[in-house]
């Protein structure tokens, strides 16, 4: 049975919690906190306000207020348009702060960040030095710093943090320093401005990025003879050993027509196009069959680790065949007991072209598992391989292990088990 005092206890609750304030109260609240926005003049003003706006917020998720009906669309929902109204106010007091000397900190090591970090053209390059200096001239009329560039673009991102680093230690208040603080974060807006506007060469074309390094210079009118030009001039630079040019229109031209023009170019210029090994090897970490026929071509061991792991199980029979003959043709100690492990494969086709590739990796270690695929291998194709293999490595163990075939039943392992034998 309940007593006065138990009524009295729940009502003293439900003015602590706030669960009895009125959609009334709520929003003269809010009209008080919004005219002490207004008047506002320092930090310490808009922090009672956001204090104040905290404490409505709180009594406006306890409040128990009245629902919309359901069965009208135009009826009104006290709550909502109370959390719009504060919601607005939060608005408005986020932008009546500020700024701040962190604003203009994180502006200036945004800019340093982004002239180390991109990639300019030389009338952007121009243009970046340009902004920098501006910047570094208005930012000393506010905060003493010693950053300069000497004239070197190299040195305009340091020079940035040095300021940036200044201005964070001068520990400037917001409502003291405030003329400071805008004199700065207007230098800082200026110099982003001024670096989004800089050229970069992805704001070229392709072809402008080509033309800008010089790329099509080469082409003459006796020497233009292929179609495209960007073909024709990768040939030319091939030729005079340039192939920073040709490696930068590939990277750049991206398309399958002329990656495979310069796959063709590379394989061809064998050793000599040991200079885009590491372009190459890229491309071969992406399973791409043309970059990994040139590793092959080029013979540098460095590409053998990479190489080996796409021979490992039985996976793409294509790209395992380029893969052994590419290994076959850098001829790595490294390679013979992976090139090996497929004389097992589950292809026909990859098991003969393991067979070949050990004969050019012409290892002594190789002799007796290719004696077991000549004895007793299921295709004629591989034991040909193999007994080819064996001749390549040409010590006189190899050679009498092919020789022992010069009657075979089949034609093939028949004719190298003959050379074998008269070598």
């Amino acid at each position: 049975m309940s007593n006065g005092d138990d009524e009295a206890d729940a009502s003293d609750d439900a003015e602590a919690d706030g669960s009895d304030v009125t959609a009334e109260e709520l929003e003269s609240r809010l009209t008080e906190a919004g005219d002490a926005l207004e008047a506002a003049e320092t930090e310490a003003d808009l922090d009672d306000v956001e204090s104040s706006l905290d404490d409505i917020e709180s009594d406006l998720e306890a409040a128990d207020l009245p629902e919309p009906d359901e069965d009208d669309d135009d009826a009104d929902d006290p709550r909502e348009e109370l959390e719009s109204q504060l919601s607005d106010l939060r608005d408005d007091l986020g932008a009546q702060r500020g700024p701040y000397a962190e604003d203009v900190v994180a502006i200036v090591s945004d800019a340093a960040d982004t002239v180390t970090d991109s990639e300019w053209t030389d009338d952007g390059e121009a243009e970046a030095q340009d902004a920098v200096e501006t910047f570094l001239d208005e930012s000393a009329e506010f905060v003493d710093h010693d950053a300069d560039t000497g004239g070197d673009f190299v040195a305009a991102g340091d020079a940035l943090s040095t300021v940036a680093d200044a201005i964070d230690s001068a520990n400037l208040d917001p409502d003291e320093d405030a003329e400071t603080i805008e004199g700065l974060l207007e230098a800082a807006e200026t110099l982003e401005t001024g670096l989004e506007d800089a050229e970069v060469w992805d704001d070229l074309t392709v072809q402008e990025q080509l033309d800008a390094r010089g790329f099509y210079d080469i082409l003459t009118n006796e020497n233009r003879k292929d179609f495209p030009p960007e073909w024709n001039a990768a040939k030319l630079h091939a030729e005079e050993g340039d192939f920073e040019q040709v490696l930068f229109a590939y990277d750049k031209l991206g398309s399958e027509f002329f990656d495979g023009y310069i796959v063709d170019l590379l394989y061809n210029l064998g050793s000599d196009a040991e200079p885009a090994f590491d372009a190459m090897h890229q491309r071969a970490q992406k399973r791409d069959k043309g970059p990994i026929e040139v590793l092959g071509k080029i013979g540098d061991e460095r590409a053998t680790e990479t190489l080996h792991d796409y021979i490992d199980g039985d996976g793409d029979p294509a790209l395992q065949k380029v893969t052994l003959r590419a290994l076959g043709a850098i001829g790595s100690a490294e390679s013979v007991q992976p090139v090996a492990n497929r004389l097992d494969a589950d292809s026909e086709e990859v098991r003969s072209v393991a067979a070949r590739a050990l004969g050019l990796l012409g290892d002594t270690r190789a002799i007796e598992p290719l004696s077991d695929v000549l004895k007793s291998d299921d295709s004629d194709s591989v034991r040909a391989s193999a007994a080819w293999a064996l001749r390549q490595i040409g010590t006189e163990a190899a050679l009498d292990e092919a020789a022992r075939y010069t009657d075979d039943r089949a034609y093939l392992v028949q004719a190298e088990a003959e050379k074998a034998a008269s070598a």
